[in-house]
């Protein structure tokens, strides 16, 4: 049985949203590194930073349960795996579509995602939806309905986040683990391919001699990395599951945001009559986040 502690849950959850909006226009400045080394070196960085995190929250003994655990446990084991591969894929996919020009379709993934968090929500943990909720969803669903009716189809960085993410939270949940403690040992796990990526991919020779990127920008991929999938993952333990999925709108939308201010990109008049909706949902949203606080058990 989960402990919801719903304030705390909600500011983690668009801390870290804002902290990924920033990331995307982050990466940019790593060039000419491409997506995939740019995830090694997200791992290579964030593994020492959480550790450190566990370190300094006193959280080694759980970690050393975790790993008790999935060494005696082969089926904690076995998922364990599972999730820092479905992890792993997503990290890399939005590294990836910046440097590639496929930025918004990985939003329109993130669009889907909190109607498939709020599925599985209501249908696989039997979370009980309210008014607010339903019609956030509504909203929302009017401005994906918008996109997929302009673009004609779903392409396969959408539906790798809006399809990946619900079974991996769903894993995630059924180790029942410390959320931090669980992604520093999934990042751990990443470690090897990481490494080999950087040692055989060649990155090495490209940031040789740049000590801005070896002493500033490399570093500052993974503490951003850190501070922000701590935050998120723990949110994922601290929400019911349907309002933490309809909390996944804030991220695209800072996205967009970020696209606009930082990376120079303008919105047309026919993305707006698919953001607006998508706004409207975050709105009713953060209403129904100060309700959950204000009326939740003290």
């Amino acid at each position: 049985m989960n402990t919801y502690e719903p304030g705390r849950g909600i500011a983690l959850s668009v801390s870290a949203s804002t902290l990924f909006a920033l990331l995307s226009a982050y990466v940019k400045l790593l060039a000419p590194l491409s997506g995939l080394d740019i995830f090694a070196w997200r791992v290579v960085w964030t593994v020492p930073g959480a550790l450190l995190l566990i370190a300094l929250r006193q959280r080694l003994p759980l970690l050393r349960q975790l790993v008790a655990r999935a060494v005696s446990e082969p089926r904690i084991g076995l998922a364990l795996a599972a999730s820092a591969a479905m992890l792993g894929a997503q990290l890399w996919v939005f590294l990836w579509a910046p440097l590639h020009g496929r930025m918004l379709e990985v939003s329109l993934g993130y669009f889907l995602l909190p109607l498939t968090m709020v599925l599985v929500g209501r249908l696989y943990y039997r979370e009980r939806i309210d008014g607010l909720q339903w019609l956030a969803v509504a909203c929302a669903a009017v401005g994906v309905a918008h996109e997929l009716w302009a673009t004609g189809a779903f392409s396969w960085p959408t539906l790798l986040v809006a399809l990946g993410y619900p079974p991996y939270f769903v894993l995630r949940r059924k180790i029942n683990a410390d959320s931090l403690t669980a992604f520093a040992l999934e990042m751990t796990l990443l470690l090897p391919f990481a490494i080999a990526q950087v040692v055989i991919g060649g990155s090495l020779t490209l940031v040789a001699g740049r000590l801005d990127m070896i002493f500033l920008l490399l570093p500052g991929l993974g503490a951003l990395s850190t501070v922000a999938l701590a935050s998120y993952l723990k949110a994922s333990r601290l929400l019911p599951m349907a309002l933490f999925g309809i909390l996944g709108y804030v991220e695209p939308v800072l996205l967009v945001l970020v696209s606009v201010t930082l990376l120079g990109e303008t919105l047309t008049a026919q993305q707006l009559a698919t953001y607006v909706p998508i706004w409207l949902a975050v709105g009713l949203t953060a209403l129904h986040g100060v309700r959950l606080v204000r009326f939740a058990p003290r």
